[in-house]
């Protein structure tokens, strides 16, 4: 039954990813205080929007399919898991993802007058909400449900034969959380016009892998003790304190 749930919680959430994703291409794209690059468009955008929400559905929902098989493998719990509470569930997830919000204000703050350009920048109202679910479900499906699954398995499963599985899983969520925060660089590099990693400053490097690096590791914790839907919740919430409030100021 457990299991059931989870196949179905998955399914929703790969068509909540797609809808959000197709509506995204159809707003403003703006990011508070920076004007993002402008250029000829490809294709119409009703047209990008559909390629946007069709790629999400194939290529999240295949590698979410595989991570979530992986998972079963490796006896991570289900996406809805009985022995879970929904306390576990949800109402924990709440509280750590607003004291990391805190956190990435705080070291925003800190790093502001130092990284090169100033507050980290946000994308614009609404579109901001839309940006937290879908990075609370894409993201944590490439970089959790996927990332650490496969390596998880492939490493302690097959080239160990079983051996230091929980070794294995920190090892890989620690790769994990420095995949994730490299994977926010492109989007930096792409608003302030940098071409090459060597234009983006050290600090600001530095900022962007600490700070994910921390919501990427408590992400992964909490996965592997309430299952999925606990990082998705997590990342949610950090994400709407974080892009949706502390970015209208």
């Amino acid at each position: 039954m457990d299991r059931k749930i989870s196949n179905r919680i998955f399914i929703g959430m790969i068509v909540v990813y797609a809808v959000v994703a197709f509506i995204n291409v159809l707003l403003p794209q703006s990011y508070a205080g920076v004007t993002p690059p402008t250029g000829p468009m490809p294709a119409p955008l009703p047209v990008i929007a559909l390629a946007n929400a069709g790629i999400v559905l194939v290529l999240y929902g295949g590698l979410g399919f595989i991570g979530l098989v992986l998972s079963r493998k490796l006896t991570l719990p289900e996406i809805w898991d009985s022995a879970v509470s929904n306390r576990q569930r949800f109402v924990i997830p709440l509280i750590v993802g607003v004291v990391l919000a805190v956190v990435l204000i705080t070291g925003d703050m800190l790093f502001a007058p130092i990284n090169g350009i100033g507050h980290f920048p946000h994308p614009s109202f609404p579109g901001s909400i839309l940006a937290a679910i879908g990075a609370g479900i894409g993201e944590e499906i490439l970089f959790r449900l996927f990332f650490i699954c496969l390596w998880t398995w492939l490493v302690s499963k097959v080239i160990l034969r079983g051996r230091w599985q929980t070794q294995v899983y920190w090892v890989v969520s620690f790769f994990s959380a420095i995949a994730f925060g490299m994977g926010h660089l492109p989007a930096i590099m792409f608003l302030y016009n940098w071409t090459t990693l060597t234009q983006v400053p050290p600090i600001l490097l530095a900022e962007i892998l600490l700070l994910n690096g921390i919501l990427s590791l408590f992400a992964a914790y909490y996965f592997k003790k309430y299952g999925f839907l606990a990082p998705v919740g997590i990342h949610f919430w950090t994400d709407i304190l974080w892009h949706v409030i502390w970015g209208l100021f």
